[in-house]
């Protein structure tokens, strides 16, 4: 497959390819987040040890989920990129650094979340609670990314003209939920992080999801992307 997008049906295949890529990873960050709300605790050592060895295969096949969405997300970011670079590339690299920066630190961090595991089978619930607030900081930490990157994508979806401009504006809008997560998790702790106290988080997963419904469905807009193509060239 050509790196550059020459035809307007060719940018119709490249975001619906970007659509279904988006899709698995929805599907397999969902499936590892519910197994993680589901097994474990984090104001309770005893409970969660309990959970996870009484699941040790379900929390596993959650573990892997997890990691396959970051690394599924990379290849999301890059067919969107591959998309839109030609809407203003600055924008558009600015796109990729926030989406390859978060990789290691939510990869290590998951080392934080198996190092529970880890616990739990030794019976050591003494350490447990230690690992699992390493585990929600470093989210809180990765939050940040998650938030900035939808900023240059909305900006690249609004004016590109071949995709709908409100989906443009409810990404960057949205960016605002992961960020605001990310200060209340270090700076307002004791407010417990929900879409009652964060409701731009509404509006984020929204405009992700609609995003990728619309692409794999609806693509894009053969005629604006012609006309939009031939401007730019």
């Amino acid at each position: 497959m050509s790196w550059e997008i020459k035809t307007p049906q060719a940018a119709k295949v490249n975001a619906r390819i970007a659509g279904l890529i988006g899709m698995i990873v929805l599907v397999t960050g969902s499936f590892a987040h519910s197994v993680s709300l589901k097994l474990l605790d984090y104001n309770d050592a005893i409970k969660t040890s309990e959970y996870l060895l009484n699941s040790k295969l379900l929390f596993r096949l959650g573990f892997v989920s997890g990691l396959l969405m970051q690394t599924i997300f990379i290849f999301y970011a890059l067919f969107l990129y591959k998309l839109l670079k030609n809407i203003d590339s600055f924008f558009a690299s600015l796109m990729m650094i926030f989406v390859l920066i978060p990789v290691p630190i939510f990869l290590i961090n998951q080392l934080n979340q198996f190092a529970v595991f880890i616990l739990a089978e030794k019976h050591n619930e003494a350490q447990m609670l230690f690992f699992l607030d390493l585990h929600i900081y470093g989210g809180y930490i990765v939050s940040i990314f998650y938030g900035l990157w939808l900023f240059p994508l909305g900006y690249l979806v609004f004016k590109s003209g071949f995709l709908p401009k409100v989906l443009g504006i409810l990404l960057m809008i949205g960016c605002f939920g992961y960020l605001i997560s990310f200060i209340q998790g270090f700076l307002f702790s004791n407010i417990q992080n929900t879409l009652w106290t964060n409701p731009f988080l509404i509006i984020t997963h929204i405009a992700e999801l609609f995003l990728m419904i619309w692409l794999l469905i609806m693509g894009v807009n053969k005629g604006n992307w012609k006309k939009r193509m031939t401007e730019h060239n």
